[in-house]
């Protein structure tokens, strides 16, 4: 069996499962365009990211967020990863 560090703290667990999404505009000043954030909310709130988007993730994003049952995000990478399958599926 693998030997963990102990003590395990929130700053330790560096994949967390994505509970809650929201998306948010931000307006910008004359002229200029707006911000698109996700703010991912992770572990029931045990973890919370804010990433910034430009429009077209923001749309990718919303329909694999919309579509897909399971969402892992790993904090180090800042990358989300969407669905689980089974090895040998």
């Amino acid at each position: 069996m693998a030997k963990v560090t102990q003590p395990v703290t929130d700053d330790s667990i560096k994949v967390r499962q994505l509970s809650h999404y929201q998306f948010t505009w931000v307006a910008g000043g004359p002229g200029a365009p707006g911000t698109i954030t996700l703010q991912l909310v992770l572990d029931q709130g045990a973890w919370e990211e804010v990433l910034t988007v430009n429009a077209d993730d923001a749309d990718v994003l919303q329909d694999l967020l919309a579509n897909t049952e399971t969402v892992h995000y790993d904090i180090t990478r800042r990358t989300l990863m969407f669905g689980v399958t089974p090895v040998g599926s």
